[in-house]
């Protein structure tokens, strides 16, 4: 019996992945960290953002020490995302799964996503359980 031409072109037809889930914890009042959350959107994920006045806490709970802190704080796929993160390198992170806790940009680089001020170079580092810090990547600004 022979298949369909349809058939044949559904059997070859990738598989595509649902959307990582990403939850982000934010200040109610921090229109920047609105803007990282459209950008991660834009950039294909699905995220739950929550507003809290206890960012303190949320970052002590994810095991973001204060020289690594940025204004909002992620998860996504058991990894911590540390303020304007940019999508392309949670994609990467999400690919590979180094052993490392999450990604942060401490600070809030004007050229990173969310600030969206050209001229700044900054630096994505990744970072351990210890606070122990890799750049992850760089970017020119």
């Amino acid at each position: 019996m022979k298949k369909s031409l349809l058939s044949l072109a559904l059997l070859a037809a990738p598989v595509l992945a649902a959307p990582a889930q990403v939850t982000v914890y934010k200040s109610p009042t921090c229109g920047c960290c609105e803007d990282w959350v459209d950008h991660m959107r834009e950039s294909g994920f699905e995220v739950n953002s929550i507003d809290t006045e206890y960012m303190g806490a949320i970052k002590a709970r994810a095991g973001v020490q204060q020289q690594l802190a940025s204004c909002h704080t992620a998860a996504v796929g058991g990894y911590v995302i540390e303020g304007h993160v940019p999508a392309a390198d949670v994609k990467r992170l999400l690919e590979q799964q180094p052993e490392v806790r999450g990604l942060t940009i401490p600070g809030m680089p004007q050229s990173a996503p969310g600030m969206d001020i050209p001229g700044s170079p900054y630096e994505v580092l990744s970072f351990d359980e210890q606070g122990n810090t890799a750049v992850f990547s760089r970017y020119p600004g």
